[in-house]
């Protein structure tokens, strides 16, 4: 009787199970990067061809491999980090699996050179197939070089479905920086395609952050530092104001492992609850250090997603040690009851207001000048005489509204004959036959000029003003990455821009509606919303920039309008195909009929 179950040869089941360790070249970087890590190297350096898909080379001065070690170790499952289950529980490695260079032995051609400190001459080994095809004394300094050289040659399926260049190059930088955040104290370069990205000398923590993240970062952290006898937790977040929409500049680390994990995510929101909006995000490097004992790191193949044996604990201590920080730093609100000493001292303090003072006061010619109405105590009075002591507060928010999608029915020529009022400088509301429409004016404009944004650059690219006085602007190399595959579009939107050496550009012009001046603060704003739109909805790059063009012209909420320019806001939102939803999907108006008022009042 025949069988329909076969055993895999060893080259199809390495490739295989290499899919879930190795997916695209970022993978291979991490791998590699924290093998030299464990060889407690003190300088590493990354050299990349073609975003990782033609080279990745990792170069350490760490302790070398033996011939019979170079051998083993691409073989599956062949490790120095334990040798029984319970080590499980001890470690302090950042690898331990053994299959990371299995892995990319099965996708890869792998050249490897190593030398320890006892031996004159070191090895190399040639692996293509997850087979060795030669082994050769060389001769290379005490450490490690491992080049993976064009990565999925043998799955070109795999290979296919590889994103582009700059892509792949910024999944790549933030793999680098994960590492390179953990280790301050350990050297690090990095080459792309002949071209020196990063050279990190060791130092402080704080000095890292600052060359991975950015020079805004320099006087912008907060240091977090609190021990336990259960866990330490140290690092720094950002002061309120770096707070950005987008999320990129959060870390976790778990005893110097990367980490991602939603919960602990939200102590640090929790903690930064009242001090920025609920749809911001704040920058933080934290680590936690505990025993290895109280973690399972052993979740997933890239070691990303752990086990706590109390997260509870960790949850509070890390919520706690933030506050505890930002309020050493008086970051948090205070109630202050003493006042200063210099306003201790006047006359008008140390003095008690008497009799004499309060008439010569109410007799003085400044005072007669200061009417009743605008003297803070005062109530308006409607024509009947009855108080209105609401009159002038705002109106509140009704919770149990009815987002209406009726089209805008005005005509033009009504709309003439409409009063509009802004609310809080933010709302425009204005009366209906059977009640009122209230309208958010940043959401309404945004749609306005996204549909003028669209129609425009259908017919033609859209205008750019030239500027007298070019302006320089430096980016991260990971958003230097990103600029660089969106320059194209941002070209058709009214940008010209020009590379002008090492991620720096050139703004030699700008959308016509765009302000001179404010270049540097447009391309920040446009990387980071762009991060956001990418993230969210699937889009073209060209309809995700008009987006983000569309909110960085809109007017702002808090922007005082005349009743001219009100008019004029909601005459085009009666024009946009589809005026009642913002370009992200938000309603930009809504709708209160007199039934539902009555409703809200008991009245039925």
């Amino acid at each position: 009787m025949s069988t329909t179950i076969t055993v895999l040869p060893d080259h199809i089941a390495n490739q295989i199970a290499a899919g879930e360790v190795i997916q695209r070249p970022a993978s291979a970087v991490k791998e590699l990067m924290e093998n030299a890590v464990d060889a407690e190297a003190t300088e590493i350096h990354l050299i990349l061809n073609d975003a990782g898909k033609a080279l990745v080379q990792v170069i350490d001065n760490g302790k070398g491999m033996s011939a019979e070690d170079a051998r083993l170790c691409f073989e599956r499952h062949a490790t120095s980090k334990i040798k029984q289950i319970d080590d499980l529980f001890q470690i302090r490695t950042m690898g331990f699996r053994g299959e990371a260079l299995a892995s990319i032995a099965a996708v890869a051609q792998v050249e490897l050179k190593t030398r320890t400190q006892d031996k004159e001459v070191g090895v190399q080994l040639d692996v293509a197939n997850s087979r060795i095809e030669s082994e050769s004394p060389v001769a290379t300094p005490v450490g490690t070089s491992i080049a993976m050289k064009n990565l999925f040659f043998n799955v070109p399926a795999r290979r296919n479905f590889l994103k582009s260049n700059a892509a792949e190059m910024r999944h790549i930088l933030e793999e680098f920086t994960r590492v390179a955040l953990a280790f301050p104290e350990i050297r690090f370069n990095l080459t792309a395609n002949h071209q020196q990205l990063y050279q990190l000398e060791s130092g402080s923590q704080k000095q890292r952050i600052v060359q991975l993240l950015g020079n805004p970062y320099q006087s912008k952290l907060v240091a977090v530092q609190e021990q336990t006898d259960y866990l330490n937790i140290r690092g720094f977040v950002g002061k309120p104001e770096t707070a950005k929409k987008t999320r990129g500049d959060q870390y976790f680390f778990v005893n110097n492992r990367y980490i991602k994990s939603a919960y602990l995510h939200h102590a640090v929101m929790s903690a930064f609850q009242e001090l920025i909006a609920g749809d911001q995000f704040p920058a933080y490097v934290l680590f936690i250090d505990l025993d290895p004992a109280q973690v399972d790191v052993n979740v997933h193949p890239t070691k990303q997603e752990i086990k706590f044996e109390d997260e509870k604990i960790v949850y509070a201590f890390v919520q706690a040690a933030i506050r505890h920080a930002l309020a050493q730093f008086s970051i948090t609100p205070t109630l202050d009851f003493d006042l200063d000493a210099g306003i201790q001292s006047l006359s008008s303090i140390q003095q008690p207001f008497t009799d004499e003072k309060k008439q010569a006061t109410a007799s003085s010619s400044l005072y007669s000048g200061f009417t009743q109405k605008n003297q803070a105590h005062f109530i308006e009075r409607s024509s009947t005489g009855n108080a209105r002591p609401w009159a002038g507060l705002p109106i509140r928010e009704v919770p149990d509204y009815e987002e209406r999608q009726s089209p805008l029915i005005h005509t033009t020529t009504e709309l003439e004959e409409i009063t509009f009022t802004q609310l809080l400088n933010t709302y425009i509301i204005y009366p209906l036959k059977d009640g009122y429409r209230l309208i958010h004016q940043q959401r309404a404009h945004e749609r306005v000029r996204f549909e003028q944004l669209m129609q425009a650059d259908a017919q033609k690219p859209i205008a750019s003003q030239r500027s007298m006085f070019p302006a320089t602007i430096e980016l991260s190399p990971a958003d230097a990455s990103l600029f660089e595959e969106l320059i194209p579009e941002l070209a058709e939107l009214g940008y010209l821009i020009e590379p002008f050496g090492k991620n720096t550009y050139v703004v030699q012009g700008t959308p016509a509606d765009l302000e001179s001046g404010e270049e540097q603060q447009a391309i920040d704003q446009v990387l980071e919303q762009y991060k956001h739109f990418a993230q969210t909805v699937q889009l073209s790059k060209k309809e995700a920039l008009i987006r983000v063009l569309a909110r960085q012209q809109a007017i702002r909420g808090g922007q005082r309008l005349t009743e001219r320019e009100m008019r004029v806001l909601v005459g085009d939102l009666l024009h946009c195909q589809q005026g009642n939803l913002s370009p992200d999907g938000h309603p930009t108006y809504l709708e209160f009929r007199a039934d539902q008022l009555n409703k809200l009042f008991g009245f039925q």
